[in-house]
């Protein structure tokens, strides 16, 4: 391990960081945020960024091309033939290089497209949400080849809509499906993490739902004091969500948003809370003498990965408070955002939603409830008995102990789409995204030395092991 390991450390402090610095500075929103990406080319700029580095680190018998057509984001397929073996299936590797936008609140010496490295985290947008994938991918391949040790086929996916639902992607799927073949193994880097001290593989994914909610009953604004003749857009809108979320207790009233939770699921949860215990409480940026929805840590992690939940991420009908006048306003509009237990069929959860709200308004208020999207959460299939042996050994190799689950909270649409298309395939989905990374947020960063011990522990697991 120890000549793999000086490599990797190696190719990090000398190409990878600084070809990361490079990437940062491109502004390369996902075309969600970026109207006119097309035209900026910041997408292609970043997918050009990495495919000249993946050419300078001269991987055997390599083809590595930018695929693209108009009015598609673009993305870069490397396929990377089987090296010292003849036998061994393919493996598939997914990242991403389109951004979340800059949002504010960067620390002073910091910025979104400003890479900053201080005490071994390389600040920056994109640091770790994704950029670090390809590079990662394409290390963990070389180091074998340069240690003249054995590797499967393998295919290295990066697009460029991931934060924008990969709404491309299955296109290119199907548009590329000789190249990509029929994986064996899907490797996923672009998730979340309990810590910095351990081997982290993601076991679920909640789903999501996304909505916006209208409420109208006045044509025009009036004067306040016609409250009492008409009710507020805003009660209204509080009362038909009261139809949804129990607001004392967070709780979904809507059966058809939950499931029953496996116990191997329950039994990871609890493990991971033994591990992060109140750690994981500490990482949330809470207000002063703010509270946690629960002081247990198991709590946590089951509701937010389990568990459906409602967040209200946008509203418009308000003026600005500095602006306000005593006006009952005529409308309100609401955008909630409902992740769901994984299993769960957004599709029909999302139309009975709609249903609930729009039904029976009070004072015969106009309603309407508009679906914008939904998409699937994901449940790891069995890694079967070969496979999990070996992660675990490499766990303990890398990391000195054995891996550990996460039951994320977020949602990666392209593993269900994934899974459908190859059920065959088991999956490793893991990443660098852990306690204060603040992926989408301000001072998102990459923590450089787990970054490299997991490029290590992704090599060891790619390796072509003698029977």
């Amino acid at each position: 391990m120890n000549s793999t390991k000086t490599y990797i450390d190696h190719t990090w402090d000398t190409s990878i960081i600084p070809a990361l610095k490079e990437y940062i500075a491109i502004p390369a929103l996902s075309p969600g945020f970026e109207a006119d990406w097309e035209k900026k080319g910041y997408l292609t700029d970043s997918l050009k960024l990495a495919e000249r580095w993946c050419r300078d680190q001269e991987l055997e018998n390599t083809d590595i091309s930018i695929v693209s057509e108009p009015g598609r984001t673009p993305l870069l397929l490397v396929e990377v033939g089987a090296f010292n073996t003849s036998s061994g299936g393919t493996t598939l590797f997914y990242g991403h290089l389109d951004k979340q936008p800059e949002a504010e609140g960067w620390d002073e010496n910091k910025g979104p497209w400003t890479p900053v490295i201080e005490e071994g985290k390389l600040y920056g947008r994109g640091s770790a949400d994704d950029g670090y994938a390809v590079f990662t991918a394409v290390t963990a391949i070389k180091t074998l080849q340069v240690n003249n040790l054995s590797h499967g086929r393998c295919v290295i996916l990066i697009e460029t809509c991931e934060e924008s639902g990969s709404l491309d992607l299955p296109h290119y799927l199907e548009t590329c499906k000789k190249i990509i073949g029929e994986p064996e193994l899907v490797v996923c880097l672009d998730s979340g993490i309990n810590d910095y001290e351990g081997m982290w593989l993601t076991a679920s994914l909640r789903g999501v739902i996304e909505a916006r909610l209208d409420v109208s009953l006045l044509t025009q604004g009036i004067h306040s004091g016609g409250s009492g003749m008409v009710a507020s857009s805003f009660r209204v809108m509080r009362t038909l969500l009261d139809r949804v979320e129990d607001a004392g207790t967070g709780d979904i009233l809507i059966g058809e948003l939950h499931t029953k939770i496996p116990e191997e699921r329950l039994s990871q949860i609890r493990e991971a809370a033994e591990i992060t215990g109140d750690s994981l409480a500490a990482t949330l940026p809470l207000a002063d003498g703010v509270r946690p929805m629960a002081e247990d840590p198991a709590t946590l992690i089951l509701n937010s990965s389990w568990k459906p939940m409602l967040s209200y991420i946008g509203a418009d009908g308000f003026p600005e408070t500095s602006g306000a006048g005593n006006v009952l306003r005529p409308s309100t509009s609401i955008l909630l955002s409902v992740r769901t237990p994984p299993p769960v069929d957004t599709a029909a959860a999302a139309e009975t939603l709609k249903s609930v709200l729009e039904k029976d308004p009070p004072f015969n208020a106009k309603v309407r409830c508009e679906v914008l999207g939904h998409a699937r959460g994901w449940d790891m299939p069995s890694m079967g008995d070969k496979l999990n042996g070996k992660i675990i050994r490499t766990a303990e190799s890398v990391f000195g102990k054995r891996p550990a689950y996460v039951c994320e909270g977020g949602t990666i649409p392209l593993m269900t789409m994934l899974l459908e298309r190859f059920p065959g395939a088991k999956f490793i989905i893991t990443g660098v995204l852990g306690p204060n990374a603040n992926a989408h947020g301000p001072n998102e960063f990459l923590h450089i030395p787990y970054a490299k011990k997991l490029t290590l522990a992704v090599s060891q697991i790619i390796a072509e092991e003698e029977d």
